[in-house]
């Protein structure tokens, strides 16, 4: 009976061992892991792509100034070298860097193909080529960013957008080549910065206003006519008036003149109290 009970109390009852599901579940957080990390990887260069940018609009035939934005996507690199290469079959002609401290500016130009008329002028070469380069120490630092600004002109008229082919130099010799033409539906893997043209306002800024000018200029005179026309009627009502008070006055005075001579002459014809005669 004892033994019984003693062999029944020494069996133990299995319990379902943690360590399978522990590696399990380190595997799986490792793997999540990793995968986000290479999504990061995969997304940061198509985010801090060299970009640019106008002040205000950059209206189609007219001029602007834009900035191209350059990013430094290298921890242990600085960008030292920038290169912009305007596109050809939209020339340029009129192209000024604004200075940037710690930069040398060079602007190239080239023949065209065709000549392209401005302001009454034959053009026959553009800007093809604006080049940044750093002095020396200096350049674009890890986790910094450098604007470079330029006034362009004439804005053709028949494009929507203009292309820029870029390269980006860093100080250990590695040049990033932004020269990807967008595509409709997807970012290419190395974008070249777009500048979007927007159309020009019917007939001109300067002729909307002219006619603004030209409606207030025409409700104003019609203004001052209408006024002068009351202010005629208004006074030619007035001196009606007073004609017709004159002319009331005048006879009022001829009807109390008459009424005085009539009184004095029936007066006169009282007899004298004294005599019995009428006074002469």
């Amino acid at each position: 009976m004892n033994a019984s009970r003693t062999n029944t109390s020494r069996h133990a009852v299995p319990r379902p061992s943690t360590t399978g599901r522990t590696r399990a579940a380190r595997r799986v957080a490792v793997v999540g892991g990793v995968a986000a990390t290479a999504v990061v990887l995969l997304a940061g260069p198509a985010l801090a792509h060299v970009g640019v940018q106008p002040v205000g609009e950059a209206t189609k035939g007219g001029y602007a100034t834009v900035n191209f934005k350059v990013p430094n996507e290298r921890d242990d690199a600085s960008t030292v070298k920038l290169e912009v290469n305007f596109p050809t079959e939209h020339p340029l002609a009129s192209v000024s860097p604004q200075a940037v401290p710690g930069w040398k500016i060079a602007v190239t130009k080239s023949k065209l193909a065709k000549p392209i008329e401005m302001h009454g002028k034959q053009i026959t070469e553009a800007v093809s080529k604006v080049t940044w380069t750093a002095a020396a120490g200096g350049g674009v630092a890890p986790g910094y960013f450098q604007q470079f600004p330029l006034s362009v002109g004439q804005l053709p008229e028949d494009a929507d957008q203009l292309v820029f082919k870029t390269l980006q130099t860093y100080d250990n010799d590695e040049v990033v080549r932004w020269i990807d033409a967008p595509t409709e539906g997807a970012e290419p893997e190395s974008p070249a910065p777009v500048l979007t043209l927007t159309a020009a306002s019917e007939n001109g800024h300067g002729a909307a206003a002219g006619a603004k000018a030209s409606d207030a200029a025409k409700a104003g005179a019609d203004k001052a006519s209408a006024e002068s026309e009351g202010a005629a009627t208004e006074s030619a009502a007035s001196s009606d008036s007073s004609d017709g008070l004159a002319r009331g006055l005048g006879i009022a005075g001829i009807v109390i003149g008459v009424a005085g001579v009539a009184y004095g002459v029936l007066g006169g014809r009282r007899r004298n109290p004294s005599t019995g005669t009428p006074a002469s």
